[in-house]
């Protein structure tokens, strides 16, 4: 006579796979770049999650990427948040790019007080968008980023290097913003596969 076993202690040994349902986000929040909200299952940055950018290098555009959602942010009276960006941004070219730069607020910190500072943005529900720019984040960190933008229905965005896209990550979202070619790929993406097809850097420069 077989023995019955709790579906509870299958699921705790592993012994059993829990597979997800089929979801598809209704984003509102478009990227502003057609050929990327093409491949984005939701049309857009995911509601309320991280997204993170891995960027094989500084000055390849990876800020023109989410001008356009920071420009309509802003314009919307929507704060968005800078925790400790590597350089200090330029206002001629923000401007230019139509973010309003009295919606733009800056904390400069380092270390585990970036990380901090970003969660408590993103928990406080105030701020449109938080952008931070975190150079060692474990797992554990990033899931309270990811956990903390759930909470403040807040997007969050994080630039780390390309080589941690090795490295699990619980974000919505991963791009890879990759130099040689300059191409965007997407390597994770909530609601759907993520295309094999990489995005060429014209798209959104």
């Amino acid at each position: 006579m077989a023995s019955v076993v709790a579906l509870n202690h299958l699921l705790d040994a592993r012994r059993l796979w829990r597979g997800q349902s089929s979801f598809v986000s209704t984003s509102s929040q478009p990227t502003g770049h057609a050929a990327l909200d093409a491949a984005l299952p939701g049309g857009g940055w995911p509601e309320s999650a991280l997204s993170e950018l891995l960027i094989a290098t500084s000055g390849i555009g990876e800020l023109r990427l989410l001008w356009p959602t920071l420009a309509r942010l802003t314009m919307a009276g929507e704060r968005v948040v800078l925790v400790a960006p590597p350089y200090v941004p330029y206002p001629q070219a923000w401007m230019a790019a139509g973010v309003d730069l009295r919606q733009l607020t800056i904390v400069n910190t380092q270390g585990r007080d970036a990380l901090w500072a970003t969660e408590q943005c993103l928990r406080s529900g105030s701020c449109g968008a938080v952008l931070c720019w975190p150079q060692q984040a474990e797992d554990r960190a990033l899931r309270r980023l990811q956990v903390a933008a759930e909470t403040g229905q807040t997007l969050a965005f994080a630039y780390r290097p390309l080589r941690e896209a090795i490295n699990p990550s619980p974000a919505a979202l991963r791009l890879a913003v990759e130099a040689q070619p300059a191409q965007l790929r997407i390597l994770k993406c909530r609601g759907g596969l993520a295309p094999a097809r990489p995005i060429p850097a014209t798209a959104w420069h």
